[in-house]
């Protein structure tokens, strides 16, 4: 993988800072800002908040996103002067308290916050229409229902996805009896891992909405993503120390180097793995906030959406494809790019004297041509899903009417949460299933042979004698890992994170031409469709 003579090692190191800095940034900080407009958006449509609390009363989410990147740059000083790393086990605790501390300041700085720019009691409209009473405890409530459901979701992604705990080890275990098996469990631990992190996300919107209606939802999207700046410092983690393990082995540092880099390389894999349970779970929260936002804006619920109807229930249908639509698109593009470069590291190995046997002083590989296949096949395979994100909501709308949108978003998030979180761990594991086995923590018993003959010992019964054999790279073992780790590289670092832009995307585009669906006969589209049921 990081060997010197391979033409794509420069364009794995690029795509990793791409992929899990730079598109992991964008990710969440997207997100941010999507639900400080949702929460700004459903907080203007509530006159008593406004007339009671003023400018400061609507400025409440952007005062928590503000208090957040606070209190996160004064926690960063635990990792640097407080409690610094001294020895191997420290890197994971160290991180992981960062983030508790971050959480438990913030749960008490948005206390304060709420008290300081919210009114004692005032009234918030809710998306039915009628309006509720709120207070600065409800509002700390959801916020903080958010936050720490963020953490939790983390952490439940760190249990389905290293090679600590049980789950990946038993991954592992699979691949004794060859790759199939192991893309068996790797599939299955997906799927169940997507139970305990929809339920917690369940349990959120359903306290929220009982707090706050809408308005609390997308506080609860906001407090998920209020530590953000700690998680992103955490989840960049992983890809440095990947990328300083890979120029440790090209530049052919002594051992004791790697092995210190293969040391921090672990601690980020648990890091990455976090990161992306929690810009999923953050991503759910607000695609459901803007979903709010467009619900408020359109004043839809006003007339009720009725799943009964035809046309919402038709386009529940649709937006819950629409996830694995986008899903096959970027897979495929992911296949596409990959064989191009497949055959550009060929055709190097089949022109450049003496690369492929690593003769001295031969002529280095081209890594400039690999990283130009790579680049502009993503810019160019980006732009069917791009389209299909983007005109699915305008052209529901448009056709169909704003009853019809509500349907293909509710569809979308509910199918696409459940594909992310399943895609990003599955990949997940079969990732650290392999470095699981790389590290030599992977035992089978093999037949005992005789060390002269060769032949295979057996006991007083005739049954062969069963020795415990550690497995290495090179083994029959590792080769059925790296299938799984090549199976689930396009799954936890395209699928998977794609799946977040496709959930906020749509719901984002919804709210951006809510005024101009209204304006088409009435919210109705231009089919005009009456209203009935089954």
């Amino acid at each position: 993988e990081d060997d010197p003579r391979n033409p794509a090692t420069i364009a794995d190191n690029v795509g990793d800072n791409v992929g899990d800095v730079a598109g992991m940034g964008s990710d969440l900080f997207g997100s941010f800002a999507e639900a400080t407009c949702a929460a700004l958006v459903v907080a203007a449509q509530s006159g008593s908040l406004i007339a009671q609390g003023g400018w400061a009363g609507l400025m409440f989410p952007v005062a928590i996103s503000g208090g957040g990147i606070l209190v996160c740059l004064v926690c960063s000083f635990i990792a640097t002067h407080i409690q610094p790393v001294k020895k191997e086990v420290d890197i994971e605790k160290v991180l992981k308290v960062q983030l508790g501390a971050t959480t438990i300041l913030l749960t008490a700085v948005v206390y304060i916050l709420a008290y300081i720019f919210l009114p004692s009691k005032f009234q918030i409209q809710a998306v039915s229409g009628t309006v509720i009473d709120f207070t600065p405890t409800k509002a700390w409530g959801c916020t903080i229902a958010g936050l720490w459901s963020g953490c939790m979701i983390g952490f439940i992604t760190e249990y389905y996805t290293s090679h600590s705990y049980k789950p990946v080890r038993e991954v592992a275990q699979a691949c004794e009896t060859g790759a199939a098996t192991n893309i068996i469990y790797g599939l299955a631990l997906g799927y169940k891992s997507a139970i305990l992190p929809v339920t917690l996300l369940s349990v959120v919107v359903y306290l929220s909405f009982y707090l706050g209606d809408m308005y609390g939802v997308a506080l609860a999207a906001l407090g998920m993503l209020s530590n953000l700046s700690t998680c992103l410092a955490i989840d960049v983690y992983g890809p440095i120390c990947d990328n300083a393990g890979g120029i440790a082995e090209m530049a052919e540092l002594p051992e004791a180097v790697r092995e210190k880099t293969d040391a921090l390389d672990a601690a980020g894999n648990t890091t990455a793995a976090i990161g992306k349970g929690f810009a999923i779970g953050s991503a759910a929260l607000v695609s459901l906030a803007l979903t709010a936002a467009f619900v408020t804006r359109t004043e839809v619920l006003e007339n009720g959406v009725n799943l009964l109807n035809p046309t919402v229930f038709a386009f529940l249908l649709i937006g819950s494809m629409l996830p694995y639509w986008f899903s096959a698109m970027t897979m495929k593009s992911v296949g596409i790019a990959a064989m191009e470069m497949v055959k550009e590291v060929k055709r190097q190995f089949d022109t450049i004297p003496g690369l492929l046997e690593g003769t001295p002083g031969h002529a280095p590989p081209d890594h400039a041509r690999c990283i130009k296949i790579s680049t502009d096949a993503s810019l160019r395979e980006m732009v069917p899903p791009a389209i299909l994100v983007m005109t699915a909501p305008i052209l529901t709308g448009m056709f169909f009417g704003v009853e019809a949108v509500v349907g293909l978003l509710a569809g979308g998030m509910a199918s696409g949460v459940q594909l992310a979180i399943s895609a990003s761990n599955t990949g997940g594991a079969w990732d650290n299933a392999k470095k699981y086995v790389e590290k030599g923590g992977l035992y089978i018993d093999m037949p005992k042979r005789d060390e002269v003959t060769g032949e295979i010992m057996r006991d007083e019964f005739g049954s062969p004698i069963l020795v415990s054999v550690r497995q290495r790279k090179g083994s029959e073992c590792h080769k059925a890992a790296v299938v799984g780790d090549t199976v689930g590289d396009p799954l936890k670092d395209t699928s998977g994170p794609a799946l977040n832009i496709l959930m906020k995307l749509m719901a984002i585009i919804s709210l951006v031409f809510a005024d101009f669906f209204m304006s088409i006969n009435n919210g109705q589209g231009y089919f005009n469709i009456p209203r009935r049921v089954f």
